[in-house]
């Protein structure tokens, strides 16, 4: 493993054991055997079914507004369903709210659907369905059709391709309401819709005399059809997305077709083979015309034995479509399909302009102003999650073999002057199996590795080197035939070439190897300038050049509380744990679960998360008896209530289940019990916080006890009840320090049902001597105000005691950590970093005080103490 790739190892590491409000993670051990909850196979928590939807159709687009009142995308139903739920549309659930207390108390489950009327409509537990757009409609005046792109000159590309062309206007998913007066009940709804090109619809919604919601088709607008989008490229398979703290959407653009290598392979495989063939991804064709005859053509070139799919070719359909959506002049078209006749315009699609996250910035105003966070990389984004540090975006990438990323900015992004100037960090994730066992036992432990820095402006500068690539280079960059004089053997030779030796309009096969090397000997930061861009133009294969985990199947969700806290749980969404994921190619080897998975991580200090621990476990197909009706079939898009409850939307395309319904289920997650992790220097004092996730029947009282499991590390001292608990028993620490006992009554109902994050006490500790040593914790009663017992999961903490004084300090003070990261920059233990600190460190490297306590003073994570630690340590000054 390389120097700077440990690095980041024991940062996260450190991070997630002492940064403040940081929570320990239970392990796999700890969990129940058994639920009390009748799903199958493992559900931690209860799931119940709200709503189904018409026969054919996904769950997508979820959202909830502040009300309850919930509202989701019907995509892509069956024609055979009686109208209106034939087609595809965004509706909304008229008289039911979730009242947000954090129980599923406010519904009765729904029955599954059993007959064909059942099945043909959607169904909902409380209220009714009611759409309030159909993709198609007539919307802006009667010169627009929801869901549809057009041409510059207004044509609608379905009448330039033909009306039943794959992807106009049945498939909406993302749904996110902007309000536009202080009471909410006015505003614009932003929809997308998984088109070639892209479409992102917006639509006034507001509050009828009666408080029905009512949609106005007169003034609502598709903003890919304005000059804005234009500028940026348009857009691409515009999927699910994210509300951001600063409220504008988040559209993700889906886009299947951007890896330039199959499966697992890495770009590294090709060079040392000396050729592709068998191993090229469809993106290495994008500037091919007519780009789905390369399957037949690599046929005819290879023959059946050494032929092969590239992967993502079919996604790459409908490119001719996005360049008439940009202004390019239409070629020939034979029964809807498009020839093999090159668009030479200068406005053919530029392929690094798709795949990325688009910000809707302004979008109450007149014309909505897009903007391309090329900075977040480029994959086949599901939805991006973006933290209420407003620096910190998780991004989810659909299909098969691909990875889970982070991007942190350098400052909160509302705060840049001009999104150009949105600068940070990419990290891909490498994920590990804790222990061995069944998928419902075993975690993931996760680290970040980097891939560069950069911001938006930068990225956009090298995506321009390539803005004039057309389908005529293609043709003669690989070719020796003139294409204007045959261009069927033309096409021939440049197939051949690029399946070969990768296509040379685009960034080549040796940058990226050369990246890779330069990355491995001198880390993300240092390695050449014109080397830089590979990581954000070829995400992936970037990725998985270093080692990162590609080969998570179809991650289709991420959400979390929209006021989420470090301790608090960030969801993840695999919709089906199989493939690659299973492959005895890959790293990541688990029982296959067909039927998908959802993981949810703490939140650490900084919004880091390095631990997955599996939720929520679906069946498998292979096994009949698993799939039970109360079963969650590969989840899609996941939403977090303001309550902390889930929603859980399905894709499952015909399981097998006794029903053929997808369904919208809301989870609700067990209360959990944790207590923050301390850095504390010797003979100093810190506190935790002992916190209750969610209470929603109230609080009746409670014994519990914590302990700290090495008294020669830290003991605990004292604590005092939070406000509002008015008959309490006097805490009791033993005679050694190691454990404390609470007894408490809450006889005032100052816990209110309802409440999240629920503080009951802060207990005191002390450090003692260097080392770490766990906060565990035991609930031997605990019951809410209904007489019913609350069994909430004990999650731990952990407390880090720093060195003793190196003798440097004023009055022997031993170090600190200032910046709760786990290493002790203020060495003379004045309470802040200053040059000081250097020179006693420079003073003391070779003594025990140091020597003995590695961690502390391992400034450069390399695993020892070194004399580059004091160049590390100066460098943070």
């Amino acid at each position: 493993m390389p120097e700077f790739t440990r690095r980041n190892l024991m940062a996260s590491s450190m991070a997630a054991a002492v940064g403040a409000g940081v929570v320990g993670t239970a392990g796999a051990a700890d969990r129940p055997d058994e639920h009390d909850t009748p799903t199958a196979p493992y559900v931690n928590g209860e799931l119940k079914r709200f709503s189904t939807t018409a026969r054919g159709a996904e769950v997508t687009g979820p959202f909830v507004f502040e009300t309850g009142e919930l509202l989701y995308s019907l995509q892509h139903p069956s024609e055979d369903n009686p109208e209106p739920f034939d087609w595809g549309g965004v509706g909304v659930v008229d008289d039911f709210r979730f009242t947000f207390d954090g129980n599923n108390d406010d519904f009765e489950e729904l029955a599954p659907p059993r007959t064909n009327a059942e099945q043909a409509q959607v169904q909902t537990a409380g209220g009714q369905y009611r759409l309030l757009v159909r993709t198609g409609d007539e919307i802006n005046g009667g010169t627009e059709r929801f869901g549809h792109p057009q041409t510059p000159d207004g044509t609608d590309i379905a009448d330039v391709v033909e009306e039943g062309y794959e992807g106009v206007g049945d498939q909406p998913d993302m749904n996110f309401f902007v309000s536009t007066n202080d009471e909410g009940t006015e505003g614009y709804l932003f929809t997308n819709n998984e088109t070639r090109p892209g479409a992102i619809s917006r639509t006034p919604l507001s509050r009828d005399e009666d408080g029905y919601w009512q949609a106005d088709l007169e003034n609502a607008m598709e903003l890919e059809n304005t000059e804005a989008f234009r500028e940026v490229g348009g857009t691409k398979i515009n999927c699910y997305g994210d509300l951001s703290p600063w409220e504008t959407p988040l559209s993700a653009e889906e886009e299947y077709g951007h890896p330039r290598v199959g499966g697992l392979a890495t770009v590294s495989d090709i060079v040392e083979e000396g050729s592709g063939v068998g191993l090229r991804g469809g993106s290495e064709f994008w500037n091919r015309p007519n780009i789905l005859g390369v399957e037949n053509a690599l046929v005819e070139i290879f023959g059946e034995e050494e032929s092969w799919y590239p992967m993502g070719l079919s996604n790459n359909r409908g490119t001719e479509k996005i360049a008439y959506h940009l202004g390019a002049e239409p070629v020939d078209i034979e029964d809807g399909e498009d020839t093999p006749q090159p668009i030479g315009d200068d406005v053919f699609p530029n392929r690094y302009r798709y795949g990325k996250i688009v910000e809707i910035t302004e979008p109450t105003s007149d014309e909505p102003i897009p903007v391309k966070h090329h900075v977040f990389g480029r994959s086949s984004w599901e939805c991006p999650e973006v933290l209420p540090d407003e620096r910190t975006v998780y991004l989810a990438a659909d299909g098969g073999a691909k990875g889970l990323y982070k991007f942190v900015a350098d400052e909160p992004i509302p705060e840049y002057e001009s999104r150009a100037d949105v600068s940070g960090t990419l990290f891909a994730i490498k994920a590990t199996e804790v222990g061995e066992g069944p998928v419902a036992e075993t975690d993931l432990e996760v680290e970040w590795l980097e891939l560069g820095s950069a911001s938006n402006a930068e990225v956009e500068s090298w995506i321009t080197d390539y803005d004039d690539v057309t389908q005529v280079d293609y043709l003669e960059t690989h070719a020796e035939t003139d294409w204007e004089d045959d261009l069927e053997a033309a096409l021939a030779e440049a197939d051949e070439e690029v399946a070969i030796n990768g296509n040379r309009d685009y960034i080549t096969d040796e940058e990226i190897v050369e990246w890779a090397r330069q990355y491995e000997e001198r880390g993300p930061d240092e390695v050449d300038e014109n080397l830089r861009r590979v990581p954000f133009l070829e995400t992936r294969a970037a990725a998985k050049e270093i080692g990162a985990s590609i080969e998570f199947n179809k991650a289709e969700g991420i959400d979390s509380h929209d006021d989420a806290e470090p301790g608090d749980f960030i969801y993840f969404g695999i919709s089906s744990l199989s493939g690659y994921m299973t492959d005895e190619k890959g790293e990541l080897r688990f029982d296959e679960v067909d039927s998908g998975i959802v993981y949810r991580a703490e939140l650490e200090a900084g919004y880091d998360v390095s631990r997955l621990e599996p939720i929520v476990v679906g069946p498998n197909a292979s096994d009949p008896e698993s799939l039970k009706d109360v079963s969650l079939i590969n989840v899609d898009n996941v939403m977090v209530m303001d309550d902390g409850r889930v929603l859980l939307c399905e894709d499952k395309g015909g399981f097998g289940r006794s029903y053929a319904n997808d369904t919208l289920w809301v989870y609700e997650p067990p209360a959990t019990l944790h207590v923050d992790s301390l850095g504390v220097s010797q003979e100093a004092t810190g506190e935790v916080d002992l916190t209750l996730s969610s209470v929603p029947d109230g609080l009746a009282g409670g014994r519990i006890t914590a302990s700290v499991e090495h008294t020669d590390v830290a003991e605990i001292t004292g604590a005092n009840y939070a406000d509002g608990i008015e008959l309490t028993a006097d805490p009791t620490v033993s005679d050694d320090g190691s454990t404390i006992e609470f007894r408490f009554a809450d006889i005032g109902n100052g816990i209110e049902s309802g409440e999240r994050n629920v503080t009951l006490a802060s207990i005191e500790l002390e450090g003692v001597g260097a080392g770490t040593t766990d906060i565990t914790l035991e609930v031997h009663t605990m019951d809410d105000d209904s007489g019913m017992p609350i069994d909430p999961q004990p999650r731990p903490g952990v407390v880090v005691t720093g060195p003793p004084s190196l003798g440097g300090g004023p009055g022997g003070r031993p170090p600190t950590d200032p910046n709760g990261d786990g290493t002790f920059e203020d060495v003379n233990g004045n309470g802040r970093l200053d040059y000081d600190d250097v020179v006693v460190l420079f003073e003391n490297i070779e003594g025990d005080s140091v020597r003995l306590n590695d961690e502390a003073f391992d400034f450069n994570e390399n695993g020892r103490i070194d004399y580059n630690d004091i160049v590390a340590l100066a460098g943070e000054l």
